[in-house]
């Protein structure tokens, strides 16, 4: 019977056997329950094609532009996980904030992502006009996490860079109850040490679809000249 339990049966097919696979020692985190989906793992990307071939437990559409619609919507739609929208917090704030984080949810959006330097006043209005979860980013600790949370924060998205770990425990022995996801890093073993120091759920960045075409065009050559 214990075996049975331990055992976890699996079938990957031919076609779908070279997806991207998120680090097998995530799963030793506890995940976090919303709306009744238990998400463990999150793939840090808006790469469709990435999306649709990683078994992360969900997605965390955040990049380096100025928040659009347009790509919450076509993550949403190809995503057949769990989306966390990133709606900005940095450059854009104030009501466009507000009108990114409505059409989130009205797309279907999990939870919506805040950047670091988003006023406390706005994650108010923002949980005013909102039921889904605002995911608050924390970059270093001089953040005032207390007070995010106080004006509507359900959850931190912590990326602390090489310090993350340090950061994470610092935050957990401050609020013990309190949802964190966080920065795996490169390695294993940095999963696994930012899993110990309290985090509860791991993004995780894929390699992009150039580095995958790379290694798939070397085995193709390689196929080649043996032929």
């Amino acid at each position: 019977m214990e075996h049975s339990k331990k055992m976890v049966p699996s079938y990957a097919g031919n076609l779908r056997s070279h997806m991207i696979q998120v680090p097998e020692v995530i799963a030793q985190c506890s995940g976090i329950r919303i709306f009744g989906r238990r998400i463990k793992s999150l793939v840090f990307s808006t790469d469709a094609a990435i999306i649709k071939n990683i078994n992360a437990d969900a997605v965390i559409a955040v990049y380096p532009f100025t928040p659009q619609p347009a790509i919450g919507r076509a993550v949403l739609m190809a995503a057949d996980m769990p989306v966390l929208v990133g709606v900005g917090g940095g450059t854009t704030s104030g009501a466009r904030v507000i009108r990114l984080g409505c059409d989130a949810e009205d797309q279907g959006a999990y939870g919506v992502v805040v950047n670091a330097p988003l006023p406390v006043e706005v994650i108010q209005d923002l949980k005013a006009h909102l039921e889904i979860p605002i995911v608050v980013t924390v970059v270093s600790s001089q953040t005032d996490i207390a007070a995010r949370i106080e004006a509507g924060a359900s959850i931190v998205n912590i990326s602390g860079g090489a310090r993350t770990a340090a950061l994470v425990a610092a935050v957990r022995e401050k609020f013990p109850d309190l949802p964190i996801i966080a920065t795996g890093g490169p390695t294993e073993e940095s999963v696994l040490e930012t899993i110990q120091a309290g985090a509860n759920a791991i993004t995780y960045t894929p390699p992009t679809t150039g580095e995958l075409f790379a290694g798939m065009m070397a085995k193709y050559r390689d196929m080649m000249a043996e032929g």
